[in-house]
């Protein structure tokens, strides 16, 4: 399954009050994992950032100036996603701004029956935990030392690793080679995923390693767990 992770920065909050897009970026996932193929774009927004989006990602008027429009780049970044699911954190705030550039440009919305929000998955899976990005990255051990400032792509490439985790984590692929087949790109490709290179640490705390084993204790010799451990106890010294 082909997927499209990604991420915007805007002049602020609401395009329907006249903010823009200054930054998309996108991160292509095939059954789960990163092929390496990505798109990435500035934008002229054709208005002036506000100091308070520039403290958030530090894209100045300057830097813009030159860039193209959103018309300009809207075919290759409709191209790239293709028919792919789309994948964002917060989903509701990029895909408002996608979609009404899309439609400011004459071209066709987005469907949100394509959309996965992981802000909304965390949430189910960690209920009243920390949601961001940034606590997520914390929460799986995925290095964010990079981001000394919000960047489209770098935040699309980290909001991957968090969504493998999000979905099972590296169990999620048995075949570490595929084939990647792109529809912005007939010719394909072919995508070798390396295995972690050391397994994550446990996350299970000694509060809860003790209950369980109370709770063993309590079940006596005819607890299921006892015959797991002893096959585990075995393997190790065979």
């Amino acid at each position: 399954m082909r997927e499209i992770v990604f991420d915007t920065e805007t002049t602020g909050l609401d395009p329907k009050s006249g903010d823009r897009l200054v930054e998309i970026g996108c991160v292509e996932v095939v059954n789960r994992f990163p092929t390496g193929r990505n798109y990435h774009a500035y934008i002229n927004p054709g208005r002036s950032v506000p100091r308070e989006a520039f403290d958030v990602h530090g894209l100045s008027d300057e830097f813009l100036a030159d860039k193209p429009r959103f018309d300009d780049i809207a075919d290759a970044f409709v191209a790239f996603v293709g028919d792919a699911q789309l994948v964002a954190h917060n989903a509701s705030f990029d895909m408002g701004f996608i979609n009404f550039e899309l439609k400011a440009s004459g071209r066709v919305a987005f469907g949100n029956e394509r959309v996965v929000d992981t802000l909304m998955m965390a949430r189910r899976k960690h209920p009243g935990a920390p949601a961001s990005l940034d606590a997520l990255c914390s929460r799986y051990g995925i290095d964010r030392s990079r981001r000394v400032k919000h960047g489209a792509l770098l935040d699309a490439e980290l909001l991957a690793e968090v969504y493998l985790e999000l979905t099972g984590g590296r169990q999620a692929g048995l075949d570490l080679t595929m084939t990647v087949h792109s529809g912005a790109d007939a010719a394909g490709g072919r995508a070798v995923v390396r295995p972690r290179p050391a397994p994550l640490p446990s996350r299970l705390t000694a509060t809860e390693a003790e209950a369980h084993a109370a709770f063993i204790a309590a079940i006596g010799d005819k607890a299921l767990w006892n015959a797991y451990v002893e096959a585990d106890e075995r393997a190790e010294t065979a």
